[in-house]
């Protein structure tokens, strides 16, 4: 409950714009000539907009104490990321606003499940405090899966009691991707505590359901979830649908599928459709977009416009119960993008609670930034990896291998004759096999697991991360042993990041010191070090089908199909760990 002064405050604002509206007083801030974009009904309104204490007075023909003329310009509400995890842009919080607000979005709904597998309920207060004060609404939703399973080693682990105090912060939404479907189906005790604890406060619960069909997603929904955001296929969206679940449709910089969800998608059921911009590399944000960019290759593919902008602002607010975002009416926030065409979806103006924020593509004021204390930034205490951690025995000759995807998160379950030397496997470049290991890197565990993995190309040397979904241990890929400890050593000194090596040198490397997840430098900075890394990863063969940073975090992440890699082992689709060796 607001206290008296707030009450007060808010009263008086709102006489204030009544008498704006009404035309009874000047507005502060008038944006004159515009077309208005009415998501209530979907269309473009000629009229001005007038802006009172960040809020929306009223749209028609109203004078201010500052007008900007449109010239006709187009204004729709700011655009909502519905999806994303702060940490997967390698940005630190302040940094990802600046690179994602010029882009035209004004709201996230974040997940900080990634650091907060590293760091518990310190990552999240990191992430809340460094987000507080930022010219973008940021709102959290409570992890649901510290880690995602047991299936692997993170650095903390979070139950229902760890997230009560969470779950009382206003800027705290809902309970975040349930990504233990077994748990759901099978009444884990510690999954239903979450989710009741979400249903008792009537909290949005958000769903992770890669696969899944039938009486198993009927019995996912009937546990409360009410999204799912790795739909890949168009009846994978129209199941989820039928269950009474919203979709998100989801285009990030490793997973390409808002092609194949949009014949799902139509004027019946679009009000309960979304769009996310999850996991999108800052070299891709700056040169094709954010959520804008979503909303452009949306439209490109045939979605009508007044449908994606819904979906890209109210549709999310409703879901999330935002009630004074994501629509340009009376009383509502004056988040605002102002675009010349809707062709491009370059924004000229982005406004936050009634003040420019963005220009152009810049951002009209800096950031001050919270300096990430001692713990977040000194996450990497790996054991160190002898050669024998990386022995793969496969004294049948034949092996379950990790086979990838192209544009997708998802792997293949293989199984396949490969190379061997006194029954160890061994890299096969001509067959386009390569070794992969995780290493546990919380702890100093000494936990190495070691498996087989074919698709990536490369031809020489390793790719190293402490990048690997969800509990974000060491990754490591290479062709020979001796360059993938050399990658394992780098790591462990520059306390995380991107590293690849070859004949035993550094060849190129990307520090990320925040939780060995974030840099403290710019978007540009980070992208221009990323796109050193992608051009020498593909010089040393990684195929232009994958993404050589975020094809290799995921293939850690054990709970999405068929068959992925932890520091316990190969893990396949039933969650339970299996022999590299196939009989």
């Amino acid at each position: 409950m607001p206290d008296t002064d707030e009450l007060y405050l808010a009263v008086q604002r709102e006489k204030k714009l009544v008498k704006i509206a009404s035309g009874r007083l000047e507005a502060d801030l008038v944006l004159k000539n515009a077309n208005v974009f009415a998501g209530f009904f979907g269309g473009f309104e000629r009229g001005d907009i007038a802006i009172a204490d960040g809020r929306i007075a009223g749209i028609g023909s109203y004078s201010g104490k500052e007008e900007i003329d449109l010239d006709g310009m187009f204004v729709t509400p700011g655009f909502i990321d519905a999806q994303v995890h702060i940490e997967c842009s390698m940005l630190m919080p302040e940094r990802y606003a600046e690179l994602v607000v010029p882009c035209g979005t004004t709201t996230i709904v974040a997940d900080p499940h990634e650091i907060a597998n590293i760091a518990g309920n310190d990552g999240i207060q990191y992430i809340l405090e460094a987000t507080e004060n930022l010219p973008l609404n940021v709102y959290l939703m409570m992890p649901s899966c510290v880690p995602s399973s047991d299936m692997e080693t993170s650095g903390a682990k979070l139950l229902a009691g760890d997230l009560q105090h969470l779950s009382m912060n206003p800027r705290v939404l809902g309970l975040a991707e349930m990504m233990n479907a077994p748990g759901v189906l099978a009444g884990d005790p510690d999954v239903y505590d979450k989710l009741m604890m979400a249903k008792e406060r009537n909290m949005p619960i958000d769903g992770h359901a890669p696969g899944l069909y039938g009486k198993a997603l009927a019995g996912y929904a009937a546990g409360g979830i009410e999204s799912d955001h790795e739909c890949v296929t168009a009846d994978e969206a129209r199941a989820r649908l039928a269950c009474g679940m919203h979709l998100v449709l989801r285009e990030t910089s490793a997973a390409h599928s808002l092609e194949k969800l949009l014949p799902a998608v139509n004027e019946h059921n679009a009000q309960f459709c979304f769009f996310s911009a999850d996991d999108r590399q800052p070299a891709d944000i700056l040169s094709d977009g954010d959520i804008n960019y979503v909303v452009r290759k949306a439209i490109m593919l045939g979605m009508p416009v007044a449908t994606a902008i819904q979906m890209a602002t109210i549709n999310a607010a409703k879901y999330f119960g935002l009630r004074d975002l994501g629509a340009i009416a009376p009383g509502w926030k004056a988040d605002l993008v102002v675009f010349d065409n809707l062709i491009d979806w370059v924004p000229k103006l982005v406004i936050k609670d009634g003040s420019i924020v963005a220009n152009d593509g810049k951002m009209a004021a800096g950031i001050e930034y919270a300096k990430p204390s001692g713990n977040i930034c000194h996450t990497v205490s790996a054991a160190p990896v002898k050669k024998e951690d990386l022995a793969v025995p496969v004294p049948s000759g034949y092996a379950h291998v990790i086979g990838l995807v192209p544009h997708q998160i998802f792997t293949r379950h293989l199984r396949l004759n490969v190379k061997t030397k006194n029954g160890m496997a061994i890299a096969d470049t001509d067959s386009d096999i390569l070794k992969l290991a995780v290493v546990e890197r919380h702890h100093a565990s000494g936990n190495v697991a070691a498996a087989l993995v074919k698709g990536y190309g490369l031809s020489h040397g390793a790719i190293g991360l402490t990048i690997a979904h969800d509990s974000h241990n060491m990754i490591i890929i290479g062709t020979n042993d001796d360059d993938m400890l050399a990658a394992a050593e780098e790591l462990s000194e520059i306390q995380g990041g991107v590293v690849i090596t070859d004949g035993g040198d550094v060849k190129a490397e990307l520090a990320l010191p925040v939780a060995g997840l974030m840099s403290p430098h710019s978007a540009e900075e980070v992208a221009s070090d990323i796109r050193q890394i992608n051009r020498i990863a593909h010089e040393m063969g990684v195929s232009y089908a994958y993404d050589p940073i975020f094809s290799l975090t995921f293939l850690s992440l054990v709970v999405m199909p068929e068959l992925k890699l932890s520091d316990k082992g190969l893990i396949d689709s039933s969650l339970s760990v299996i022999p590299v060796n196939a009989e």
